[in-house]
């Protein structure tokens, strides 16, 4: 792209309500935080493609039977009365989200967050059809022909398939997967095709198209971050104070922190970068995002001798990788994701150039300006304390919750009933709960006043596995017997697994 097209397209964007920024090319890049970036590709999309295929005790592994209103994970099913663990576990994701944040910046949109894994996937497509960056701005640059039309629609053909496939997984969640999948698609009925093309549309839509503008625009997160940053947390950070003022030097430079030059002082090292950021032609390098401020005017840079500059080459590598297109030495910027592809690209230039790594790194504000820092502060220990203790909560609570449900629903149409021999009955209704996806049985027995009786006595009650039993129960006294009374009702598993205690109360004539 022409330098004039860069100047006309920074006129037009700032005169404009809305500002259609220019399509961000990322550049493939290696480096140890890419690797930890795929293993978190491979390992959550793994997690998502294959969970629904999985099976456990004959039943699909993972499965929301929202008809049913019955969550199948792993062996364990959850029911409408376990809402409270749904609860708690969105509670322990927030509290995530604060610690992590808190430690060590957006971690969770660099390595987690499924609009990140998703592009991800969508850019290695492109990649691999259209070629490297030059080649794809080449490519979308040059004239429609065969050679264009084979990559493009080789691309979207490939982008379609892989969000169909997306669709139909995330459908296979709430649908048993396998019957989901034997009927495609003709057999499928009005909800489940609607299911399958929306989250495939939005899939396609939103990482093979939006892409960073919906972490820069869309995303709530990337707004309200700074709340949970202070001068102590991990964020990706460019060093001013080793790196300005940037530029070419002749081959065999040392570092400045081989030569006499040293560090700048941190005034000296962001005056150049309020400098650099405000000049034309940093500001046309710096892809998408720019934090020139229109009302503030900078000083012109001087000629710098090769002695005078820094180990920052201006190579624009690191803008080059970045997926949302910003220069991460104007400064921290809320459209960063810290997916840490900058650091890598920084990393392999210092290593070309004979310099020590770290221009760009993982540090604290108070660290790169020369401050004593702490990562382990009192905030950050509270929000480990509170999500581990979370956790630990969440995971007792789950495995030690009763498999039985037992309510006894007495009959409101009368206190009681007068009956033959001189006697009264209380009517009631037992609600019994198998939670298990095994047969159970039960023993039933009543603890009460003296003269109070179970009509029938003590019985065993056969549950089915996942079982809703209404079984009617009777009461009986003699007549004689006024007034309220306090009965319980005992529900035991006849192998003692479980018991369940529920009371209630027998009435008789008031006196």
């Amino acid at each position: 792209m022409s330098k004039k097209i860069d100047i006309e397209v920074l006129a037009d964007a700032g005169s404009a309500l809305y500002v259609s920024e220019r399509k961000v090319y990322p550049r493939d890049v290696g480096g140890r935080y890419q690797v930890l970036r795929k293993a978190a590709v491979f390992v959550l999309l793994g997690m998502f493609y294959l969970f629904p295929w999985l099976s456990w005790d004959g039943r699909q592994a993972v499965l929301f039977d929202l008809p049913a209103r019955k969550f199948y994970v792993f062996g364990l099913n959850f029911w409408p009365q376990d809402f409270i663990f749904l609860a708690l576990l969105l509670i322990i994701a927030g509290m995530a989200l604060f610690f992590f944040t808190t430690l060590a910046g957006r971690l969770w949109c660099g390595y987690a967050c499924p609009q990140t894994v998703w592009t991800e996937v969508f850019l290695w497509i492109e990649r691999w059809t259209e070629g490297d960056r030059h080649r794809r701005m080449k490519l979308d640059a040059g004239p429609w022909n065969r050679g264009k039309l084979l990559r493009k629609g080789g691309k979207h053909l490939l982008w379609l398939l892989f969000a169909l496939w997306t669709g139909l997984t995330f459908a296979g969640f709430f649908v048993p997967i396998r019957g989901l999948a034997a009927r495609a698609p003709m057999g499928w009925s009005g909800w489940e095709t609607f299911w399958v093309l929306f989250y495939a549309l939005a899939t396609w839509g939103n990482a093979g198209f939006l892409r960073e503008q919906v972490c820069k625009y869309m995303c709530p997160y990337a707004r309200f971050q700074s709340a949970m940053f202070d001068r102590n947390t991990l964020l990706i950070a460019y060093d001013p104070m080793r790196g300005e003022p940037r530029g070419p030097r002749r081959r065999g430079l040392p570092s400045v922190l081989e030569r006499a030059r040293g560090l700048l002082d941190v005034a000296a090292a962001n005056d150049y970068v309020f400098r650099f950021a405000h000049a034309q032609q940093k500001v046309l390098a710096a892809g998408t995002t720019s934090v020139v401020d229109e009302g503030l005017k900078a000083e012109p840079l001087p000629k710098f001798s090769g002695e005078e500059l820094g180990d920052c080459i201006d190579c624009t590598l690191c803008v080059q990788v970045c997926p949302t297109g910003i220069d991460i030495r104007n400064g921290l910027q809320y459209e960063c994701i810290a997916c840490g592809a900058c650091i890598d690209a920084c990393d392999e230039v210092m290593d070309k150039v004979g310099h020590p790594r770290g221009l760009i790194r993982y540090s604290t504000q108070n660290a790169i300006d020369g401050r004593p820092t702490r990562v382990l502060r009192p905030r950050v220990l509270f929000y480990g304390v509170l999500l581990a203790g979370l956790c630990a909560a969440w995971a007792w609570g789950v495995t030690h919750r009763s498999p039985l449900i037992a309510e006894v629903l007495r009959d409101r149409n009368a206190l009681y009933r007068e009956v033959a021999g001189d006697r009264i009955e209380n009517g009631y209704t037992l609600k019994l709960v198998n939670k298990t996806v095994e047969p159970q049985r039960y023993r039933l027995d009543l603890q009460a006043p003296a003269g109070i009786e179970l009509v029938g006595g003590g019985r065993a009650i056969q549950a089915p596995a996942e079982a809703v039993l209404n079984i009617p129960l009777t009461l009986s006294a003699d007549r004689g017997l006024a007034g309220r009374h306090p009965v319980v009702f005992t529900v035991e598993a006849l192998d003692g697994s479980t018991r369940t205690d529920v009371e209630s109360s027998f009435f008789g004539p008031s006196r």
